[in-house]
């Protein structure tokens, strides 16, 4: 099974509707309730990086008897420097996501963390892959 999305930048209102949506799926394909829960954490919060951090972009996913696969990819500015934003409360969120409640610095390391796989390509001024990978049966 694959699903795609659109993800709009800087719309907070909507944020987190993709992971909400693949999260319904995994319920109803009877996906254990752990594998569910990390791949929604994993997905909300790269679905709220792009909101926060880029121009939007698009995220895939790829359902299979084994795996859950999520590609992730956006055109926006890039991450300057990936062993500084994998670290513990590091954020370069703007005032007004901060304001919000977003920005706290979790996003990469929670990613990495409830993920079995998790592979970010990035480039400054081009934009950020970021490919997660789950197996179903733990």
């Amino acid at each position: 099974m694959k699903l795609h999305f659109d993800v709009e930048g800087g719309e907070f209102i909507t944020a987190g509707i993709a992971s909400s949506k693949v999260k319904k799926t995994l319920k109803q394909l009877g996906i254990s309730p752990n594998i569910i829960r990390k791949v929604s954490i994993s997905m909300y919060e790269a679905e709220i990086n792009m909101v926060i951090h880029a121009n939007g972009g698009i995220i895939d996913v790829e359902i299979t008897p084994e795996n859950i696969d999520i590609q992730l990819v956006d055109d926006g500015p890039g991450i300057e420097n990936l062993d500084l934003a994998m670290q513990v409360g590091y954020s370069t969120a703007s005032k007004e996501a901060r304001e919000m409640g977003f920005g706290a610095g979790m996003g990469l390391p929670n990613m990495k963390r409830h993920s079995d796989d998790m592979t970010i390509t990035t480039e400054v001024g081009k934009g950020t892959k970021v490919h997660l990978a789950f197996k179903i049966h733990e």
